[in-house]
C-alpha cells in the first residue's frame, strides 16, 4: 500500500539506495552487467585495457545520443574533471549516471554532440583524466600518464592586425580547437584601426616548445585573419612573467564586489533567469551510510560541471548519481554523497552552507554585468576558479560570439585573475566600442552575452 503511494522517482531512489547499500565486496560484479563479456576476468585480475578506459557508443540511429561509458580507479572530484572536458569539447549532457565503491568507479554519460566534435580527441582527453588502474588492482595494461608534473610553460601570442567585427572571437575559436588555452589577455585599438593583441597561453599538448606546434599555429592564425595580418609572433615567457598570470590579491579599481553579488530578482525581471527555481533537499533517513541529495532546477550549460565543481571543492565523494533532463529544460538530480571521512552530512550548518553553494552555482553560475566608464560601457564577466586553479572552459569564447553576433566592437579587453572575498575569479573586462552607428542597448548586450553562456541562445 505504501509503495502505491510513492511517487516513481521516490521508488528509484529507494531501489538505488539499495543498490549502492549493499556489500561493498559485490560492487564490481554489479556494474560488470554494462560491459562486454570480455572484461570480466580481466578487469578483475589485470585491470583494463587503455582503450577500455573509456568507450564510445555512436547513436543507433539520427537523434539518438552518443554513450560515453567510463570505467576506471576513483577519485575525489573525477566526475568535475570529466564533465569539465565534456563542456569544452561543446557536448550536451541528456542523462548521467555514476557508481563507486570509493576504489572503482562506472560513469555512463548520454551526450550529444556537434558535426565537428572530434570524438577520438575526447576519449583521449578523458582518459588523460582517469586515475591509474594501479591504484585499484595493482597490476594493469593501463598507466595514466597524469603524474604530478610542474606547471605548463607559458607562452606569449604577439600579433598586430587592422581591426574588424568578430576578429577576436575567430582568433578564440582557433585557439580552442587547437587545445591552446587562454590565461591571460591583453587587447588594444590604436587610433589607426590596429589591433595589438597579447595573448598568454599554455599548450593542453605540450608541444608549444617545438617549431613543428609553432609553426601549425601560426598557419591556422594567419589563415583566419588573412590579409588584415601584420606581424604575428610566439615566445616562451620567463618564470617572472608567468607569475603575472596568477590570481592578484588586489582587486581592480575598477571592479568592485557589489558586481558579483547575487541578485535574483532584478536578473529574473530582466529575462535573464529563464527560472528561478531551485529546489535542493537534502535526507539522511534513506541511507545509513550517505546524505541523499535532490535537485530539481532549470537547465543550462555545464549544469552538471557546476554541481560537480561545488562538491569538488566540499570534498565530497559521490557514491551514486544520476542525472535526468526533463520536458521545458527541467533537471533531476539525485546524489548520494558523504564526507571525505566516509560519514554522511549530519552537521546542519554544513548542510546549510552545501545547500546554499550548490543554490547559488545552479542560479547564476558566472556573473555578468555592463558598467559605465564615462562614455563608454565595459562589459564584466566573472568565472568561478575551482580550487584546484582550473575554471569552466571556453568562456571566453561565449562572449566573443555572443558579441561578434549582436554586431559589437571590442576595443581593449583583459582576462585576469583575482581573489574577491574568499574565492579566486578569473575576471574578463572587455571595452565596448560602440562607433558611430546605432548602438546596441546594455541590457540587450548583458542579456545576450548570459544567454550565451548558460546555452540559452
Amino acid at each position: 500500500m505504501l509503495a502505491a503511494c510513492m511517487s516513481s522517482r521516490a521508488l528509484a531512489i529507494l531501489s538505488f539506495s539499495r543498490y549502492i547499500i549493499g556489500s561493498k565486496s559485490n560492487f564490481s560484479t554489479r556494474i560488470q552487467h554494462h560491459q562486454p563479456p570480455y572484461h570480466h576476468c580481466l578487469n578483475k585480475i589485470m585491470g583494463i585495457l587503455y582503450d577500455d578506459v573509456v568507450i564510445l557508443r555512436p547513436p543507433d540511429k539520427d537523434g539518438d545520443p552518443t554513450v560515453l561509458t567510463v570505467n576506471c580507479p576513483d577519485k575525489t572530484g573525477l566526475g568535475c574533471d570529466l564533465c569539465r572536458i565534456i563542456l569544452f569539447f561543446g557536448l550536451n549532457i541528456l542523462r548521467g549516471d555514476v557508481s563507486t565503491d570509493g576504489k572503482w568507479c562506472y560513469i555512463v554519460f548520454w551526450v550529444v554532440g556537434k558535426p565537428r566534435t572530434r570524438w577520438s580527441l575526447l576519449k583521449k582527453r578523458l582518459i588523460e583524466a582517469c586515475p591509474s588502474c594501479s591504484s585499484a588492482s595493482g597490476i594493469s595494461y593501463y598507466q595514466s600518464a597524469l603524474q604530478p608534473s610542474k606547471p605548463s610553460d607559458v607562452f606569449l601570442l604577439n600579433f598586430c592586425c587592422h581591426d574588424r567585427k568578430g576578429l577576436l572571437h575567430d582568433v578564440t575559436e582557433v585557439l580552442c580547437e587547437l587545445e591552446l588555452s587562454i590565461k591571460k589577455v591583453k587587447v588594444s585599438t590604436t587610433p589607426d584601426g590596429k589591433v595589438m593583441d597579447l595573448f598568454f597561453i599554455t599548450d593542453t599538448r605540450e608541444l608549444l616548445h617545438t617549431k613543428k606546434r609553432k609553426d601549425e599555429t601560426i598557419e591556422h592564425l594567419t589563415e583566419i585573419l588573412g590579409d588584415a595580418i601584420i606581424s604575428i609572433d610566439i615566445e616562451l615567457v620567463g618564470p617572472e612573467i608567468t607569475a603575472c598570470t596568477q590570481a592578484s590579491p588586489f582587486i581592480p579599481i575598477a571592479i568592485t564586489e557589489d558586481a558579483f553579488d547575487l541578485e535574483l530578482p532584478d536578473l529574473a525581471q530582466r529575462g535573464m533567469l529563464r527560472s528561478d527555481y531551485v529546489s535542493i533537499t537534502m535526507d539522511n533517513m534513506l541511507s545509513p551510510a550517505h546524505t541523499l541529495v535532490q535537485i530539481i532546477c532549470q537547465d543550462h550549460k555545464g549544469l552538471l560541471y557546476d554541481i560537480m565543481r561545488t562538491l569538488k571543492d566540499y570534498n565530497i565523494q559521490i557514491s551514486y548519481g544520476r542525472f535526468t533532463t526533463k520536458p521545458r529544460g527541467k533537471c533531476e538530480i539525485d546524489l548520494f554523497i558523504m564526507q571525505a571521512d566516509g560519514k554522511k552530512i549530519v552537521d546542519p550548518n554544513k548542510q546549510n552552507s552545501l545547500s546554499s553553494r550548490l543554490r547559488m552555482e545552479l542560479i547564476r553560475p558566472l556573473r555578468v554585468a555592463i558598467v559605465s566608464r564615462g562614455p563608454d560601457h565595459e562589459l564584466l564577466v566573472a568565472n568561478p576558479v575551482e580550487l584546484s586553479g582550473k575554471g569552466r572552459p571556453l568562456v571566453f569564447y561565449d562572449i566573443t560570439l555572443a558579441l561578434k553576433m549582436l554586431g559589437t566592437c571590442i576595443f581593449s579587453a583583459k582576462i585576469g585573475r583575482h581573489l574577491i572575498g574568499d574565492r579566486e575569479w578569473e575576471v574578463y573586462r572587455i571595452l565596448l566600442d560602440e562607433g558611430e552607428g546605432p548602438s546596441v542597448p546594455r541590457s540587450k548586450i548583458e542579456e545576450g552575452v548570459w544567454k550565451m553562456l548558460m546555452g540559452w541562445d
